[in-house]
């Protein structure tokens, strides 16, 4: 049961981490299957390889979808472009735990990005320590989705499926 919490965790933060921003600030990806490669610092989770069926429209929808969330509990949300990609910073809050992020995103959304993100997380569970931790999420195109994917699903390790037009199931989930 903790493990599979732990991965509904790491789907809700992928989901939140590639919406922050408004539609038009980040480029669409190419339509099909993307593999993305998550490593964070300090999780029961320290890895995690998934796959996500994506197209136009489930791109725009995460960002439309996601951003009434993000607005709900972040107080900050900035991405700005740079010279070599995208950069986002944001302050967020649920259950009583702060978060503060910084993230930077390159690549050209056809083939490859990458996704660095660093964050300070405070309270929570116990009025909780302070804990720093970093993510970095690779992502690679590997061509058509599988026969048996809808654009917007994810496969998760174990097999694990869910599709992220169910963001509001996501967003019921999140502890209050």
């Amino acid at each position: 049961m903790t493990r599979k919490l732990a991965l509904l965790g790491s789907a809700v933060c992928l989901v939140l981490s590639t919406g922050v921003a408004d539609a038009d600030d980040l480029p669409v990806r190419k339509a099909g299957l993307w593999e993305l490669k998550m490593v964070r610092a300090g999780s029961p989770v320290p890895e995690m390889t998934m796959q996500h069926c994506t197209d136009e429209a489930v791109d725009k929808e995460m960002n439309n979808n996601v951003s009434p969330i993000a607005k709900q509990i972040c107080s900050k949300q900035e991405i700005k472009k740079t010279s070599t990609g995208y950069v986002s910073d944001s302050e967020c809050s649920v259950a009583g735990m702060s978060t503060t992020s910084h993230a930077e995103i390159v690549g050209d959304f056809n083939s490859a990005y990458t996704v660095k993100t660093s964050s300070h997380a405070q309270g929570g569970q116990a009025g909780a320590a302070g804990r720093d931790t970093t993510m970095t999420l690779d992502a690679k195109w590997l061509g058509a989705c599988k026969a048996d994917q809808k654009p917007g699903d994810i496969v998760m390790p174990g097999g694990f499926k869910m599709n992220v037009r169910d963001v509001d199931k996501l967003k019921a989930l999140l502890p209050k």
